[in-house]
Order: structure tokens, then sequence, then C-alpha cells
């Protein structure tokens, strides 16, 4: 157990610590791998099998031709020159001679030894080899009972070709990917850090618009729903400085009712009862304004609150809203749903919202039908309503906070921004058109 922590704490020791790093290490152990792969195939089996065959095929000939010359000594020069002209091997024989060194030069590849291996298996004799006695030729010596037989080989004989020129091109070619690699990588990487980087002046406060979303998909849409999250972010602060701002104003309507009330009041001497009471209940109804108010800015406040999404019938939802609706004093005419539709949402948060659009029908219009209904990948929630309805040019400023078409005695104007804020928080809309029943449509759209 211990060697695995030991181990463990090693490797992330070892592991780059920045994601560019690490991306570029995932890069390039496969790299390195398929190139050492490469390497011991051509190196282990292609270059061993010609190497071998090339010494095969050379010393296959100097045995010939030195069998030849011993079987027929009176045409020994005639043999040499044939042999010259034939297999390009300039033999020469010098005999009393005796091999002075048996070492040769390291050569890279299997070719010293794999010619050093024939001359044993033929001759049964020592050799040395100089693979650097000329540009073109590689000189074979071999120790022989009554001389020394000293050859010419040339080199493409017995030489495959430059191994280095393999290596090389199996080095530059990891290199050259491991850099195209590197430059791919290095501007995901920077798509990555553009979108930190603006996470974090928006978190300090500092809002540097939308960021341009650039990288791979997954990245374009990290950013995109950066964009749509500082969107949302925005949004809400700015309704609720306004919202700050109108409680303000609108209580300060009641609160100075209250005070002129309570300042013409008698202080001194005796006063009936009944000459207070029409006092008093103008005191209550200010009251009751103010706390209609502060009830409808608490719950704007609220917004969706930190309740968990769990799998909600939405047609059972509409269906106790309908009849929360009809004890209210609505009328609600129809509900069409061609089926049950569970979708995961925040029940308590989705039920204001249909109250609040229901409570805007019952005040406009007072009749109304619903309609649930599948769209695609969405799921589409309809209200319709038979009042006067809010004119085209007018359906955008009707989401602003205390933007209100209810007259002096209607809401606070927050009904229509609670959905829209509540049905975004939900990935969906919420859009206005004109209904089949003479007034408005309220189409909410939310994600299957």
């Amino acid at each position: 157990m211990q060697i695995a922590r030991f181990m463990e704490r090693l490797v992330r020791r070892l592991l780059p610590r920045s994601f560019q790093g690490r991306s570029l290490l995932i890069v390039l152990m496969p790299l390195l791998i398929t190139q050492i792969v490469a390497l011991q195939l051509f190196y282990g089996n292609y270059l061993k099998v010609v190497s071998r065959r090339l010494a095969d095929s050379v010393v296959s000939d100097l045995a010939f031709i030195v069998d030849s010359v011993e079987h027929m000594p009176g045409q020994r020069d005639w043999l040499i020159t044939q042999a010259r002209w034939r297999t390009q091997l300039e033999i020469d024989f010098h005999p009393g001679e005796r091999l002075t060194t048996e070492s040769a030069p390291f050569v890279l590849g299997p070719m010293d030894e794999d010619l050093t291996k024939a001359v044993l298996r033929v001759f049964d004799a020592p050799c040395h080899i100089d693979w650097k006695a000329t540009r073109q030729s590689v000189r074979l010596e071999i120790a022989l009972h009554d001389g020394v037989l000293d050859v010419y080989i040339p080199r493409k004989r017995l030489d495959v070709g430059p191994i280095w020129l393999f290596v090389a091109w199996e080095v530059g070619s990891a290199i050259l990917l491991f850099i195209i690699a590197g430059l791919f990588v290095g501007q995901q990487v920077r798509a990555v850090r553009r979108l930190a980087k603006a996470a974090e002046n928006f978190g300090l406060g500092r809002d540097d618009g939308p960021i341009q979303p650039q990288g791979a998909r997954e990245i374009r849409k990290a950013a995109l729903a950066f964009n749509r999250m500082q969107a949302r972010v925005n949004r809400f602060v700015t309704q609720r400085t306004a919202v700050l701002a109108g409680v303000s104003h609108d209580l300060r309507t009641p609160l100075t009712r209250l005070r002129l009330t309570l300042a013409m009041m008698p202080v001194e001497g005796s006063v009936e009862a009944q000459e207070l009471r029409p006092d008093i209940e103008d005191m209550i109804a200010d009251i009751t304004e103010m706390e209609r108010l502060i009830g409808s800015y608490l719950s704007f406040a609220r917004g969706e609150g930190e309740e968990d999404p769990v799998p909600t019938d939405l047609l059972a939802l509409v269906r106790d809203v309908a009849a929360d609706t009809t004890r209210s004093g609505g009328e609600v005419l129809a509900i069409h749903a061609e089926q049950s539709l569970v979708v995961p949402v925040r029940p308590d948060a989705m039920r204001r919202v249909l109250i609040n659009l229901a409570e805007n029908a019952r005040r406009h219009g007072g009749r109304m039908s619903f309609s649930l209904r599948r769209a695609g990948r969405s799921i589409e929630i309809i209200l319709d309503d038979d009042g006067p309805g809010i004119a085209q040019s007018r359906r955008k400023d009707v989401f602003r906070a205390f933007s209100s078409t209810s007259g002096p005695d209607g809401g606070t104007g927050l009904g229509l921004t609670i959905a829209r804020d509540i049905v975004a928080a939900h990935g969906g809309s919420v859009t206005l058109h004109n209904s089949p029943l003479g007034g408005l449509r309220v189409m909410l759209k939310l994600p299957r």
C-alpha cells in the first residue's frame, strides 16, 4: 500500500501540472512508442534479413572463386579477372601471411555481425572487416591455412543504405508531428485560458462583454454557456437593482399617506371612535397595499430559489393551477394535452410561473385555456386568454421589472419578469403571441 502511494506521488510529481503540458505528453507518448515500434520492425526484422542474405551472397561468391582456384591453379589469373568482372569483387591472395588483427571498427547495424558469421560458417576461419577502407568499398581479410585472402567488396553489396538516414527520418517526422500537435494543442489551451480569464474577471466585477467562441466544439460550447450565464447574471443584477430602486419609489406613496393621516389626527381632547373609522380604514388599505408590494418583491427576489429539479408531471401541474384559478374566479375553458409529460423541473417555481400567468389572464379577461404538447426536443406550455392582449410594439417591454399594463389597480409589473427568469433558469424561453381567443397567448418552451 505504501509502495503504491509512493509511486502515485512520484507520478504526480513527474507529470506536468499544466493542461498544455499534459496534452502534449498525451500526444508525445504514443508518437514515441510508434516510432520505436517502427524502428524495431525495420532494424529487428527487415534489416537483419536483408543484411544476412547480402552477406551470404558475398561469402558464397568468394567460396566458389576460392574453390575454383584450388581446383584449377593454372587458370588462377583468368578466374580472378572473371570474378572481378562478374561479381565486382577485387580479390588478391597473400600466401604465407598471417592475419594481424581480428577486431573491426564499429558500424551501425547488423552487417558486421552477419558478414563475420557467414565467413565462419563457410570458411571456418577468422576475418577482419574494414568498413572504412574506401568510400565505395569494404575490405575483407580472411585467414586461410596458407595465407590471407584480401577482398575489396562494393559497399552496395553489403549495405542496404545508411541507417542514420532512416533514424533521421524517424526523429525528424516525430519532431515535425510533435510541433504540429503542439500548435493545435496551444490553440485549444489559449481558448481555455481566455475562458478562464474572462470568468475570473467577471467574478471580480470587471465585465469585458461576451467572449468570442474559439477552439474545439466542446470549448466553443463552454464559451457560449459562459456568455449565456454572464447575460443571465447581468440581467439578474440589473433587475435586482431596479427592484431596490422601485421599492423606495412604490412604498413611498402609502408611507406618505400614512404619515399624513397620522399627522391629521387630533392629539388633544376627546374624539369619537366613529369619526376616526375612515382614517383607520384608509391606513389599513395602505398597509394592505404595502404587504402586496412587499410580497411581490420577495417573490421576485426568490426567483426559482434553491429548489432541486425533480421529474414532474406537467399535465397534473397544469390541472392543479387550473383548479386554483377557477376557485379564484377565473374560467378555464379547456386543457388540451395528448398525454402526460414528465419533465425534470422545479415544481414550486414552475407552479409560481403558471399561477402568475393565470392570474394575469384572469385579471385581464377571465376566460383562458391551457395547452400542453411536444415540439421536437422541447415541451410547450401554452396559455390563451380572451383579454385585450398586448400590442406587438410593447411585448418586449412587459418583461422588464415594474412594466405593468394593469392600470392603477393592477399588479407590480413583476409577474412576467418572474416567469421569464424561472423559465430561463430551466433552459427555456417565454414568448408572446396573438391568441385564437382574441387576447394574448403566452408560450413557455422547456427542454425535454
